[in-house]
């Protein structure tokens, strides 16, 4: 299996996800951590869940600027079967409840800050990233 890696494009990316951060700490002196947001979006009232829903709509029509733009969505190959990204969905929720936080919260916002327990939880992510390839493309030999 080979990864399709795509420098300026995920380059963009994370510009735009640092702008995001810095932008919601600066005008809201919040930390842009998805499922913060997202549990925010649920569970809070008022004026908290109005910015946290138009955080979400945003997330969510960005895909449709970006055809606009384009002229056409972007390909996504995704190699696994919908159980099994059922299964991964459950288990980064699990993981995002014990870990106080998302990868988002953690690594762009969290080690901005020079958070300890984002520091170490960064560090977690990765190496159970590393570990999940390796054991998915060399153990398993998943294609």
């Amino acid at each position: 299996m080979e990864t399709a890696f795509t420098p300026y494009v995920s380059l963009f990316g994370g510009v735009l996800i640092g702008i995001a951060a810095v932008l919601m700490m600066l005008m809201h002196g919040r930390i842009f951590g998805a499922t913060g947001i997202l549990a925010g979006a649920i569970f809070e009232r008022g004026q908290e869940q109005v910015w946290r829903i138009l955080v979400i709509v945003g997330m969510i029509t960005a895909p449709a600027i970006y055809l606009l733009i384009a002229g056409r969505m972007p390909t996504i190959d995704v190699p696994i079967t919908t159980p099994a990204i059922i299964i991964g969905g459950f288990l980064v929720g699990v993981g995002v409840t014990f870990g106080a936080g998302c990868t988002s919260g953690h690594g762009v916002c969290g080690i901005a800050r020079f958070s300890p327990r984002s520091i170490v939880a960064t560090i977690t992510f990765m190496i159970a990233a590393i570990v999940t390839v390796y054991i998915i493309r060399h153990i398993i030999g998943a294609a």
